[in-house]
This record gives structure tokens, sequence and C-alpha cells, in this order.
């Protein structure tokens, strides 16, 4: 029996559990948009239950006419709300923030010219 106890260890180590693969930007946007669209009828469909108080909820939230036409299938945000978060996390913010990255570069090549030149200079 003591003969196989090493083997049993190497065996063992190749069993234990490999690390997860990291989703790649797009797998990770994808798998977002579908557990929010599954969440969303999930939602739908316990709103429109029996064991949903409909008047209870209403009477805590601030748009009741926007609730009841999510629960009857309108998208959870406006035009407005998607307008925004573009401007905020869309391409645009992307051009922007590459822009900003570009002049800080800039300014720092700048301020290294600046500093050789003062060397020279004395």
């Amino acid at each position: 029996n003591w003969c196989f106890l090493p083997g049993r260890r190497v065996q063992s180590s190749k069993l234990s559990p490999t690390p997860p693969r990291l989703l790649t930007e797009e797998e990770y946007r994808l798998q977002g948009e579908v557990e929010t669209r599954k969440a969303l009828a999930e939602l739908r469909s316990f709103c429109q239950s029996p064991e949903f108080s409909a008047w209870s909820a209403v009477s805590r939230i601030q748009s009741p006419k926007r609730f009841a036409d999510f629960v009857g299938g309108a998208s959870h945000v406006t035009p407005s709300e998607v307008s925004v978060h573009e401007r905020e996390f869309g391409l645009e913010s992307l051009f922007i923030d590459e822009q900003l990255f570009e002049e800080d570069d800039d300014d720092d090549e700048d301020d290294d010219e600046g500093s050789v030149n003062d060397s020279f200079a004395g």
C-alpha cells in the first residue's frame, strides 16, 4: 500500500480545479445583456402574479405609469436615459477620453523638452 501513496498525490494535484477562464469584453457585454433581459422578464412575471401587491408597490414608486408600462412590456429605460448612458459610457466617452489622454501626453512631452532645454542653457 505504501507504494501507491505518491501516485495518489500526483493524481490528486491533477484533479484540482483549474481557474475559470476570464471573459472577453464582448462575452462580458453579451452575458450582461442576456442576464438583464432574463431578470427583467422574471420581474415582469412576478409583478403580474397574484402574489404581487400592485397597490402597495404603486403607492411607493415615483412614476406609477412608467411602472405599469414596464409590467405591460415596455422598456425599463427611457430614450433620454439611453442617450445619457451612451454619452457617459458609449463610444463618445471613449473618444473624449482618448483626446484627453492625447492632450496629457502632449503636455508631458512639452514639459520634458523644456527641462532638457533648461539643462543645456546653464
